[in-house]
């Protein structure tokens, strides 16, 4: 079993910066993706960006692009969002998820694992 922990949400002023972090823990990671999605009060859950655990490619949906970047620490079994530049707009839950594949999907049904979120609210 896979255990994924969400952590690093609060609250900032746009244009201010955040650093979500995601631990996993259960099994060896090197054939994993691991992906932050967001979903904000009304919408659908949303891609934010994943990357390839092995390979450390990654993908961003453009929104994002040049604001957040995606990395991985091998050593702690951790994954991070640094989130830049804030915008109102990026306020949303947000979730790390993974899937045993080296390809970075985009829709969430394709994850077999999931954290259990934590907020990040964008004051403008």
């Amino acid at each position: 079993q896979v255990q994924l922990v969400e952590s690093g949400g609060g609250l900032v002023q746009a244009g201010g910066s955040l650093r979500l972090s995601c631990a996993a823990s259960g099994r060896p990671f090197s054939s994993y993706t691991i992906t932050w999605f967001r979903q904000a009060p009304g919408k659908e859950r949303e891609f934010v960006a994943g990357i390839n655990w092995s390979s450390s490619s990654t993908s961003y949906v453009d929104s994002v692009k040049g604001r957040f970047t995606i990395s991985g620490d091998n050593a702690k079994n951790t994954v991070y969002l640094q989130m830049n530049s804030l915008k109102p707009e990026d306020t949303a839950a947000y979730y790390c998820a993974g899937r045993a594949s080296r390809y970075i999907n985009r829709y969430s049904s394709q994850y077999e694992y999931w954290g259990q979120g934590t907020q990040v609210t964008v004051s403008s």
